[in-house]
């Protein structure tokens, strides 16, 4: 499977939010990633289903949207409607997580399960057939920037595990500290997708950088 990158909008000029959606329509990556933050789940507050169906207006690349969101089940329809293709819900937020994958897929949008960096991967056995995608988190969730935890390498191993002894044909997704220097390997590890948000949008020219990023291996 060819590398697939997903530059996390949390990283955009949010003054010129149409611009950098355009940017990224004229790159190379798969996906949007969008970050909604509620400020409880996380210690932060970001954009909400305004921002979502502004970015939707404008994207010709799937929006990828992470609820990083206490309650989630309440905003997978709404979400949906905002123009989400793909909802990754967290598995710390969902105490009903088969439930809540099974709405997400009535919606008819890819269902996606997050893990924080101390959840282990065990947790996933019995719902990793049932979900599109699983987000390792490879940074503390909550603020873009942070430093990739080295551990993530081991969580894809066993993730790719996983994969292979049940069956399952999820992806793997890896989101935060992603850069040139880490890229090549979780993609070796086994990982699908990677979000890219910092190292994009602050580098010299996002669209080559996506680039790399996706011809690193």
């Amino acid at each position: 499977m060819n590398p697939l990158i997903a530059p996390s909008i949390l990283a955009a000029d949010f003054a010129n939010l149409q611009a950098e959606v355009e940017m990224i329509n004229g790159s190379e990556a798969d996906y949007i990633h969008v970050d909604i933050m509620d400020g409880v789940f996380v210690p932060n507050i970001s954009l909400g289903l305004p921002v979502l169906e502004a970015i939707h207006r404008h994207a010709r690349k799937p929006l990828d949207v992470h609820l990083m969101i206490v309650d989630p089940d309440k905003y997978l329809a709404p979400c949906q409607k905002a123009g989400a293709s793909q909802l990754t819900v967290h598995i710390e937020a969902c105490p009903h997580l088969h439930r809540t994958v099974q709405a997400i897929k009535e919606l008819g949008c890819k269902t996606g399960v997050a893990l924080n960096p101390h959840t282990p991967v065990k947790f996933l056995e019995d719902i990793i057939r049932e979900v599109d995608v699983v987000l390792l988190m490879s940074v503390n969730p909550g603020f873009g920037g942070q430093k990739f935890i080295d551990n993530t390498y081991k969580k894809v191993n066993a993730l790719t595990r996983l994969i292979v002894e049940t069956g399952s044909h999820a992806r793997i997704e890896i989101d935060g500290g992603v850069s040139m220097d880490n890229a090549g390997k979780l993609f070796s590890a086994g990982a699908n997708i990677l979000v890219a948000g910092h190292f994009v949008f602050s580098s010299k020219s996002p669209v080559e950088t996506i680039k790399k990023l996706k011809n690193i291996v």
